[in-house]
């Protein structure tokens, strides 16, 4: 068994745990030895797209976007064509309201002075574009399961099959069931929705014009993203034994049951993909950070996929660790030390647990709210629609391009 003495060991190689990878490499150069543990990576960047493989996509913001443009993996992304799909407005509208009522909201790229509001893009392709730039910093995939981790005096020891590990510091970014957290002694407070996503793509009758279409039902809330080459990845929250009776309709019945849901908006919808679920459930844990460790992305925090914030506050949480630890290194500390880990912690904890909170209301009180309190949140949704103020400061709240964002999240000029 080959033993390895390093400095940052990380558990997981997610997107977010690739990207804090290569963040970390290019900031530290050679001198910085970073391992990540991943058995079981996905398919090249520029493979056929896979229907089931591909069909979780994520909205990346222009915040994260930046991120990855800093990681070294925004470049791949750009190289396979049709892979990234740009939107320029998102349409938001309750149940009790036409697309086009007075209880509408538009948010435009134009108003936040963009040139889009973000990108949709298969998650397992970020992924392998953070992976491949992991490794082209300088980084060290090791693609066997982690067996055993054990925190000492001075580190943590790693053990997977054929590997024996000692590092400075372990970063979990494994998860929402995270075998780190677990070792860690670090808890995790759960809150299952009783609810699942229902994913497909699908062929809409009217082009969808570059713009995200959502829908509050009042029993749920309905997700048409759009991709590229004009179809929409669809996520479709309900409750979760409607979810599996809606998946389990022929295909007449759901593309029926999915136009009527989305009120029509793209005109009839037709499936072009295969249809599957995944459970909802809101997670904090209680503290991010220990003496040797912390936790980063699904591993801290899960939050409802309303808003497609999960991925882009595993991202931020990714270069504030990054900025945090290269910052340690310059003022020569140990990077495992939890004075120096606390600094991510405080700055991370609180904007996720907002985040958190915000799209747990939204979910009650919009996405099911069809009681007197739905009601009044709808009409509130109507009058931001008509504030610009008001809509410009939901907009970049919603789009995580609020608060304190580390450097490299930052737009050019901005403070």
């Amino acid at each position: 068994m080959s033993r390895r003495e390093l400095d940052v060991a990380i558990v997981g190689g997610g997107p977010v745990g690739a990207l804090l990878g290569a963040l970390l490499c290019r900031s530290g150069g050679t001198r910085r030895r970073v391992l990540l543990i991943e058995p079981r990576p996905p398919a090249p960047i520029d493979a056929p797209i896979d229907p089931q493989a591909d069909l979780r996509v994520v909205a990346l913001s222009g915040a994260s976007q930046r991120v990855v443009r800093a990681a070294g993996a925004w470049a791949a992304l750009e190289g396979v064509p049709g892979l990234l799909s740009p939107y320029e407005r998102m349409h938001v509208w309750p149940g009790t309201e036409s697309p086009r009522g007075d209880g509408s909201i538009t948010f435009d790229a134009t108003e936040l002075g963009e040139p889009d509001l973000g990108h949709i893009v298969p998650n397992a392709r970020v992924q392998r574009a953070a992976l491949d730039a992991f490794v082209a910093a300088g980084g060290e995939i090791c693609s066997e399961p982690l067996r055993s981790l054990a925190f000492e005096e001075g580190g943590v020891t790693l053990v997977t099959d054929t590997h024996r590990m000692r590092a400075a510091l372990v970063v979990g970014a494994d998860g929402g069931r995270s075998a780190v957290r677990e070792a860690a002694g670090l808890g995790i407070e759960s809150q299952d929705y009783d609810q699942q996503g229902v994913v497909t793509t699908v062929r809409s009758e009217l082009p969808h014009a570059r713009t995200a279409w959502q829908r509050f039902l009042g029993h749920g809330t309905l997700a048409l993203l759009p991709l590229a080459d004009g179809r929409c990845s669809i996520v479709w929250s309900l409750p979760r034994l409607r979810a599996e009776a809606v998946v389990a309709l022929s295909v007449e019945e759901f593309e029926a049951e999915l136009t009527a849901a989305s009120d029509g908006v793209l005109g009839a919808l037709r499936l072009a993909g295969p249809r599957s679920l995944f459970p909802l459930r809101r997670a904090l844990a209680p503290a991010y950070v220990r003496e040797r460790c912390a936790l980063v992305g699904d591993a801290a925090h899960i939050v409802h996929p309303l808003a497609g914030q999960g991925l882009n506050l595993g991202i931020m949480d990714a270069a504030a660790l990054a900025e945090v630890l290269q910052e340690a290194a310059t003022q020569g500390e140990d990077p495992g030390a939890l004075r120096v880990l606390r600094r991510y912690e405080r700055w991370r904890k609180g904007g996720n647990e907002s985040m958190s909170l915000a799209l747990d209301l939204l979910n009650r009180f919009l996405a099911f709210g069809d009681g007197p309190v739905g009601r009044i949140a709808q009409r509130g949704l109507g009058l931001v629609g008509r504030q610009a103020l008001l809509r410009r400061g939901f907009a970049q709240f919603a789009l995580g391009s609020a608060g304190d964002l580390p450097a490299i999240a930052r737009r050019r000029g901005s403070n």
